[in-house]
């Protein structure tokens, strides 16, 4: 079983030619709706990915609520789901020609998720815990406890970037941030070494756990105390890219529990995540197994 504790948002997206500059007003193309906040697309991604999910989190009595929640209905287990007097969090998205974008979170319910709701979780050993940085830092902080308590595999995305939570990755079995957020942790941690992977080798050695670095079109990189791995990424033209980093993380989870090497549970969350940059949207976006597999270099 695969439980993600974290934040579900709906996502209010706008295409426009080009992101603005500060202070700039642009025109927009194209505006949609969709399910997002990381936690929410992770446990889809997980779920598409084949494994059994639970998630625990929280909406707000909103109209919200129930769009925030569509796509997970049916495919993952929402007991854990609270509901707030605090709105639904909502994700402003702007997503310029080229496929890149910038993102402002409005937590909302998100920042009800207190450490109480662990127990909705029923960690066991053997789960795989996905946990990320949009619901209290305090609450993060308690379900790695309560994962290494009950033997499960924590897996520890690091979005968004917040220094105060740098104590929190050596708690986690996998920490997975992407290029930039290792580099403001690496700082954080005052680890050594003159490049990115001599860092991510320190940072395996000094805590013992695996840190999974994520480069976009470049591939991943990870560390192990043992090992260390370079797994590319396929060659696509991106539409999109929110969300990519969730697919990632959702689909390793999956390559987790189901036994995969290491290796290869990374070959299918990069394989995916690009994927998941083919469409617009987050969870909209996210990629079937079969599609994930059929696109496997080698396959």
């Amino acid at each position: 079983m695969i439980i993600v504790v974290g934040s579900i948002n709906l996502d209010l997206i706008a295409n426009v030619d080009r992101l603005p500059a500060p202070g700039e007003t642009v025109r927009g193309s194209t505006f949609a709706t969709a399910p997002g906040g990381k936690g929410a697309n992770q446990a889809l991604a997980a779920a598409r990915a084949g494994a059994k999910v639970r998630m625990v989190g929280a909406v707000g009595k909103d109209s919200f609520a129930a769009e925030a929640l569509a796509l997970l209905t049916g495919k993952v287990d929402l007991s854990g789901i609270g509901e707030s007097f605090a709105s639904t969090g909502t994700a402003l998205i702007l997503v310029g020609a080229d496929g890149e974008n910038v993102i402002a979170v409005v937590p909302g319910a998100n920042d009800s998720v207190l450490p109480g709701d662990i127990a909705k979780a029923q960690l066991k050993k053997g789960d795989v815990v996905l946990l990320q940085h949009e619901i209290p830092l305090q609450t993060v902080d308690a379900t790695l406890e309560a994962a290494r308590a009950a033997g499960a595999i924590s897996v520890l995305n690091t979005a968004p970037f917040r220094a105060e939570a740098s104590n929190l990755l050596s708690k986690a079995d996998y920490a997975v941030a992407n290029e930039t957020e290792f580099d403001l942790y690496g700082e954080a941690l005052s680890l050594s070494g003159r490049d990115r992977p001599a860092r991510m080798r320190d940072y395996a050695g000094k805590t013992g756990g695996t840190i999974v670095v994520t480069l976009g079109g470049d591939g991943v990189l990870a560390a192990t105390p043992d090992t260390f791995l370079t797994v590319p990424a396929l060659e696509i033209t991106p539409v999109d890219t929110v969300g990519a980093g969730d697919t990632f993380c959702g689909y390793f989870g999956a390559g987790l529990s189901s036994g995969l090497p290491l290796e290869q549970a990374l070959a299918r969350a990069a394989t995916a995540g690009s994927l998941a940059c083919l469409k617009p949207g987050a969870q909209p976006a996210i990629p079937l197994a079969k599609d994930v597999d059929a696109a496997l270099p080698g396959a």
